[in-house]
């Protein structure tokens, strides 16, 4: 279906929906500003990164199940909605703060038990009850590493990985 994506991760988004050049943007535009205006009670409000209103666009909504066992890890299911972490405000902060950039939501992975965020140049982290974890460069690279149980790397407490 496309070279962009091995084939078992382009199956499971064609599953889901996904196919190559199709957009909402005008979703995406919309999820950005109810995001970036949704206020905690201290005030804090997510950073909205145009990584993220790319990834809104392309892959928002989507609900992506890994097929079989994954290369060195279990595979996780990603739910590509961010108004399901939308209370992530100052724990996303924290890890911005960590490595330096902005972070805005993407999704859930694993059910719930980890929150998807983008930074401002589209690297994909996930936190979870383990640690912080850096999934890939991009969202494909990050969709890959989950969807394939691929091991991703520990953010340290220094940012890096």
């Amino acid at each position: 279906m496309t070279e962009r994506f091995p084939p078992l991760v382009a199956e499971i988004l064609a599953a889901a929906g996904w196919s190559p050049g199709l957009r909402d943007d005008g979703r995406a535009r919309e999820w950005a500003l109810r995001l970036a205006a949704d206020a905690t009670p201290d005030g804090r409000q997510h950073a909205m990164t145009a990584a993220a209103v790319q990834a809104y666009a392309e892959f928002g909504g989507l609900r992506l199940r890994p097929q079989g066992a994954g290369e060195q890890i279990a595979p996780s299911e990603v739910h590509l909605d961010p108004f399901r972490v939308r209370h992530t405000v100052a724990t996303l902060a924290e890890l911005a703060t960590v490595i330096g950039v902005p972070l805005s939501p993407l999704g859930e992975e694993g059910g719930g038990t980890g929150i998807l965020a983008v930074d401002e140049q589209g690297r994909v982290f996930v936190l979870d009850h383990t640690g912080d974890w850096f999934l890939g460069a991009s969202v494909d690279a990050a969709l890959s590493t989950l969807l394939l149980g691929r091991q991703p790397a520990r953010v340290r407490e220094d940012g890096s990985w």
